[in-house]
């Protein structure tokens, strides 16, 4: 979070003047750093491999309800129906409009596009941070780096279908959080009053859009720009101080008031009332405690996940062949290890907990098995490993003058193993989800097209069969008593009724 006070001078850890000259190269050798972007392959691959299987993407759930809305209304009516109806998030609505326009090519592509953007967003966002803090990389290293926190937090979880291929949960706690990352890029790029108050303007606006977009991750973004408010003087020189602080402010207060008008709007009373949230207190003591019950099950298995090793080494990587560029001092005081790794996870866990019990009065004993609103503080403790692994790398690089060891190009090559293990056994999953997508899309799509046919000859009532892939919530579920989104589906297909059918058309 470097605000360009390029003014002033700093020392590192060691107690080396910034200005001083930079590092001798120690990288564990010139061959296997020319070889580093190569790392970032089984990463790219993997999300090539699943944005190729989102053609077997077909709506469900939520999504039966969005499409005829905004067939019917457009973007702007579903917007409405959100503000009004649904659950208040005006942004959320605007995201979810713009690729059901287009009904099943938009529930298709929409995992190759939020993808792409959130790689671009790691990979800007990890640049730029080196760059404020005067760190030098091979070139192809925070792109590396940025490939493996991808595939770890869009694959590394226990529901892959739920964070990337369904739009609808996507849009609210996988791409949330990413996009409260990228309003961190204009305070990265500014280096002039002008452009230290245009960053200032775009974090508030971006915190409006945040807070009626995703309440978990909104309460993310609070925690972490009221950490930076709070520990400013620790974390920033006094010539950067105060614009961190600013920022951090005007980030909050955007946040706080797209909040209120999402908790104020009728639709957030109306999922209040339908979830029973109402009479049920956040606050109150069994609330808490199941919240905190749900929480620490939820911990046992990010903890025991052993592919977010792979974030750590990673950042290992990155920590050995990174080096101190000569020039002015940055705006961040000298980052200790214990207090920044400390503070990183005191916050995770803080956040994590925070989200858990504003949903438990929604989900209660159920949220151990909703892991897609987990998502919003996840991409925090990715960043974290890599973080711990780059302190780690730079304590195992060799002292200032010396040749590298034969031990650092061994921690080089165990780090880049395990990167590389870590994401290539998230590719036996995927594939075996895959084959689950293309099963469902084949039966929906040969449903879909008897079902037009017989509404197109007259039937005003339509047998359906549920299709499930990655525990979705079909109609006709919980022993045939839940209907829901049954009208939905008839409104889709333009008639009166559907009931609960036994069978696929042939």
């Amino acid at each position: 979070m470097a605000v360009g006070a390029s003014r002033v001078t700093d020392t590192d850890p060691g107690g080396t003047p910034t200005g001083a000259p930079p590092d001798p190269p120690s990288e564990p050798g010139h061959r296997f750093t020319r070889r580093v972007p190569l790392l970032a392959l089984p990463a790219l691959a993997l999300l090539a491999l699943a944005s190729w299987l989102g053609r077997h993407v077909r709506p469900s759930a939520d999504e039966w309800c969005f499409i005829p809305q905004v067939r019917d209304h457009g973007v702007l009516g579903l917007v409405d129906t959100f503000y009004s109806t649904d659950n208040g998030r005006l942004a959320n609505g605007v995201l979810v409009g713009l690729y059901t326009r287009f009904p099943v090519a938009g529930h298709q592509w929409y995992g190759l596009i939020s993808g792409v953007v959130i790689l671009l967003v790691l990979w800007a966002f990890l640049r730029l941070v080196l760059r404020r803090t005067r760190q030098e990389a091979p070139p192809g290293t925070a792109f590396f780096a940025a490939s493996v926190v991808t595939a770890l937090f869009l694959f590394a979880t226990t529901n892959t279908y739920k964070t990337f291929y369904w739009p609808a949960a996507s849009v609210s706690h996988t791409l949330a959080p990413v996009l409260a990352v990228a309003a961190a890029l204009p305070l990265l790029t500014a280096r002039t009053p002008r452009g230290r108050k245009a960053a200032v303007a775009a974090v508030f606006l971006a915190g409006a859009f945040m807070g009626t977009l995703s309440e978990e991750a909104s309460l993310v973004a609070l925690v972490v720009l009221g950490a930076a408010v709070v520990l400013a003087r620790r974390v920033f020189v006094p010539g950067a101080r105060r614009h961190a602080r600013v920022w951090s402010l005007a980030g909050m207060a955007g946040v706080a008031a797209g909040t209120l008008v999402l908790m104020t709007s009728p639709g957030s009373r109306n999922r209040r009332e339908r979830y029973d949230a109402e009479t049920v207190s956040m606050l109150a003591p069994e609330s808490l405690i199941g919240a905190l019950r749900q929480y620490v099950l939820i911990l046992e298995t990010v903890f025991t996940t052993w592919q977010y090793l792979g974030a750590v080494a990673a950042g290992v990587l990155l920590g050995l062949l990174t080096r101190r560029r000569p020039g002015p001092g940055t705006a961040l005081r000298p980052l200790r290890p214990l207090p920044v790794l400390g503070l990183g996870l005191l916050t995770f866990l803080v956040t994590g907990y925070l989200c858990a019990v504003i949903t438990y009065p929604v989900f209660g004993d159920r949220l151990i098995t909703t892991e897609r609103t987990w998502n919003d503080y996840l991409l925090l403790y990715v960043l974290l490993l890599v973080a711990a692994g780059a302190f780690l790398g730079r304590a195992l690089r060799p002292a200032e003058g010396r040749r590298p060891a034969t031990r650092t190009a061994v921690v080089a090559v165990a780090a880049a193993a395990l990167t590389v293990t870590a994401v290539g056994s998230l590719y036996p999953p995927l594939l075996r989800l895959g084959d689950a997508m293309e099963t469902r899309a084949d039966r929906w799509d040969r449903q879909d097209q008897w079902m037009r046919e017989q509404a197109e000859a007259g039937a005003t009532t339509l047998p359906y069969r549920p299709n499930r892939v990655g525990r979705m919530l079909e109609p006709f579920g919980r022993n045939g008593t839940h209907k829901w989104p049954a009208q939905c589906i008839a409104d889709y297909y333009g008639v009166e009724d559907i009931t609960r059918g036994t069978s696929f058309p042939k």
